[in-house]
């Protein structure tokens, strides 16, 4: 067990120890803080005590396990704070999502359904959580030069292409150094790939944008979305 482990172990039932933990880690819990959230956040916002509860809840909750304590901590944080946007957006009296994220000119029931269905969910329910989920997962897309309204032109129209790219998003995201490298990179490990699950480049190249989505959404907290993603579920379970 490296040293911080066994200062997250230590500081469980010690409050000394707690205090030493928290004020040694302030700029990493600051870090996780603002990663959840999108964007900046300084010790004056409401995030922040947010997030310092959440890592002393790790800190209650940790064991050796769960893995890096480290990694659990950053994971119990990212879940708060998501949960504390989710629970401010119930008193927005909306949430801004443009329209055009939900457009789809496609009819053909092979082709790519998620974003008629959920816009159709949206209209009958008027549920702003997917809205907040899209909002989110869109900021993460952003930073691989694409939007959710993209997935719409790149994702897979054919059972037998819907299969190829659920099969290399389950490979990806059974392989947590491969996804957290995607990730990083904000690239696919199209080599490693291939040779793995014997899937074609030129499929991989033109369906990039959508196994990059899928593996972002099914790795994350996006319930909702990930509802819709059935042919990824289906080759996870296998």
């Amino acid at each position: 067990m490296n040293d911080v482990n066994i200062m997250a172990v230590n500081a469980k039932d010690d409050e000394n120890s707690m205090n030493n933990l928290i004020a040694q880690y302030e700029n990493f819990i600051l870090r996780c803080a603002s990663s959840a959230a999108r964007s900046y956040i300084s010790k004056s916002d409401d995030e922040w005590s947010i997030a310092l509860a959440a890592f002393t809840e790790a800190v209650k909750n940790y064991s050796s396990d769960k893995g890096g304590f480290l990694n659990f901590a950053e994971l119990v944080i990212r879940r708060r704070i998501i949960d504390f946007i989710r629970s401010k957006s119930r008193y927005a009296p909306e949430i801004s999502v443009n329209p055009s994220l939900f457009s789809t000119d496609t009819v053909d029931e092979e082709d790519y359904s998620m974003q008629s269905e959920i816009a159709q969910k949206i209209s009958a329910t008027g549920d702003n959580s997917i809205k907040l989920e899209i909002y989110l997962v869109n900021e993460v897309f952003s930073a691989y030069g694409f939007s959710f309204m993209d997935l719409s032109e790149c994702s897979p129209k054919t059972e037998k292409t819907k299969r190829a790219c659920a099969k290399v998003a389950a490979f990806l995201i059974k392989n947590p150094i491969l996804t957290s490298e995607m990730k990083v990179k904000r690239q696919l490990p199209l080599n490693i790939i291939q040779k793995n699950t014997r899937v074609p480049r030129k499929l991989l190249e033109r369906h990039r944008k959508y196994i990059v989505a899928a593996v972002e959404i099914m790795s994350g907290d996006y319930p909702y979305l990930a509802s819709y993603m059935r042919y990824i579920r289906e080759e996870l379970e296998k």
